[in-house]
């Protein structure tokens, strides 16, 4: 059963043309130029229930803009994207719940609040109830090694300990789809492999469909089952 499919997407942004030079600079204040900037081209791919998929590729290969566009965050100009049998703009309650997403640059997690009160937080958004709740932080935390840090404030907790926090906060609620962009990017060595060691284990105990991007080639060596290559926003 194919989880994910990706057909024919394509997006393109708009960007103000930046000439070189004082005259041309003080121009563009008056009139300014836009160029079409092309991210994605006639991307096509599927994806199989339970595999763990890398998407690879140079710095503005179009990884992260064609991960944002599977799990709704940016509409892409043309093609489909089914996501679980959703199409991820429409944001429907169903599709939301279905996925977890962990992104390298953006925080989950509250600085002056606790990892356990976030957690309290998703626990409401995605219904979950307190037996599952319980469950599912204790065995989580236990597994990550962070059972101890959990009622610390997150601005005192290590960069590892608050990446495996906002982890935890990502499959709370159990997702069939989990979604990881950079996830282990500013991690030491032994940090990264515990993330790497907890996902393997995870995602083979509950058949977890993973698409993942990084720069790092034991995330994707260790990690993947199958590539998609990206290069100027096309697949190779």
């Amino acid at each position: 059963m194919n989880i994910i499919e990706i057909e024919n997407v394509s997006k393109t942004f708009e960007r103000v043309k930046i000439e070189e030079g004082l005259i041309n600079s003080f121009k563009s204040l008056f009139k300014r130029e836009k160029v079409k900037v092309t991210a994605l081209s006639d991307v096509s791919f599927k994806v199989k229930e339970g595999k763990i998929i890398g998407l690879i590729g140079a710095n503005g290969a179009g990884k992260s803009t064609l991960m944002k566009a599977m799990v709704g965050l940016i509409k892409p100009t043309s093609g489909t994207i089914l996501v679980n049998g959703f199409n991820p703009h429409d944001k429907k309650k169903d599709f939301l719940k279905s996925i977890g997403v962990v992104l390298g640059q953006k925080n989950q997690l509250w600085w002056d609040l606790s990892p356990y009160e976030t957690f309290l937080l998703h626990k409401e958004i995605y219904e979950l109830s307190d037996t599952e709740f319980k469950k599912n932080v204790d065995e989580l935390a236990k597994n990550l090694g962070v059972l101890e840090i959990l009622k610390s404030p997150v601005r005192n907790l290590s960069l590892g300990e608050r990446m495996k926090c906002e982890l935890i906060a990502s499959i709370l609620h159990s997702p069939k789809i989990l979604f990881l962009d950079e996830p282990t990017i500013g991690l030491d060595f032994l940090a990264q492999k515990n993330i790497r060691n907890f996902l393997k284990n995870y995602c083979k105990e509950r058949n977890t469909t993973v698409v993942i991007t990084s720069h790092y080639f034991p995330d994707i060596y260790e990690l993947c089952e199958e590539l998609i290559i990206l290069k100027n926003g096309e697949v190779v």
